[in-house]
């Protein structure tokens, strides 16, 4: 029997809609719920590019227990983990958030704003390997990063870790998001139907490939965590 994809890492329709509604919903920002609600009427299947609400909730938490400050997103899209953070950061904080896309950006920007967090936020319209070199090569910049957060395209993921490294401070944390795709990365191909891995794509094998590297980074302390649609904890030891 062919095992089929699912759009969360929960299996239970029923078992996600009560986390929602029960802790994500009551607890978020109002400010969130306008984003996200934007997102969708706007992006419709695209807006689960967004983090979910009890994982924009999980990584808010994270931040303050860090006590960071200044933190760089990789992936923007409209912006839901983004206000996250800025809404988590003390008002004299810094975000750098890197995505190519200003349109999809500038769709959540009306509520970063109205949320008074904008100030925090410095975009930058570009792809994120060239920002990334840029600022390695800045030597104020390497090891300034409290916390990363990386959600974009899934071939880069390991790039990004690598330049990541040299500029998240020790003790710093880089945090992958989707890394258990639906939970697609523990199937074998035999056991998926052609229209799944055809919907899945190529992210899936190099989803496989990070999870294996990262495993075996010594430079790191690794958490993988089932939240959203998985999420990839590295705490930086040297």
């Amino acid at each position: 029997m062919k095992e089929k994809f699912s759009s969360t890492i929960l299996q239970s329709e029923a078992l996600t809609k009560y986390l929602l509604e029960t802790s994500a919903y009551p607890r978020e920002h109002e400010q969130l719920k306008e984003l996200r609600m934007a997102t969708v009427n706007k992006y419709e299947y695209w807006s689960v590019m967004n983090v979910p609400a009890d994982e924009g909730q999980f990584i808010s938490l994270l931040l303050k227990v860090m006590n960071a400050k200044k933190t760089i997103e990789v992936g923007v899209f409209t912006g839901y983990s983004l206000l996250s953070t800025a809404l988590a950061l003390p008002d004299d904080a810094k975000i750098v958030a890197i995505d190519p896309n200003r349109e999809a950006y500038e769709t959540g920007l009306p509520y970063i704003e109205k949320a008074g967090v904008a100030h925090k936020i410095q975009f930058v319209e570009s792809d994120a390997m060239t920002i990334l070199k840029d600022f390695r090569a800045n030597q104020e910049e390497e090891e300034s990063f409290d916390f990363a957060f990386v959600d974009a395209d899934k071939e880069n993921y390991i790039n990004y870790h690598e330049e990541l490294l040299k500029l998240v401070k020790i003790g710093g944390i880089i945090a992958f998001d989707n890394t258990l795709w639906a939970g697609t990365v523990a199937l074998s191909e035999d056991k998926v139907d052609k229209e799944t891995l055809e919907r899945i794509g190529a992210n899936r094998v190099h989803l496989r490939d990070l999870n294996t590297f990262l495993a075996a980074d010594s430079r790191i302390e690794l958490a993988h965590l089932s939240i959203g649609d998985g999420l990839t904890l590295c705490r930086r030891l040297k």
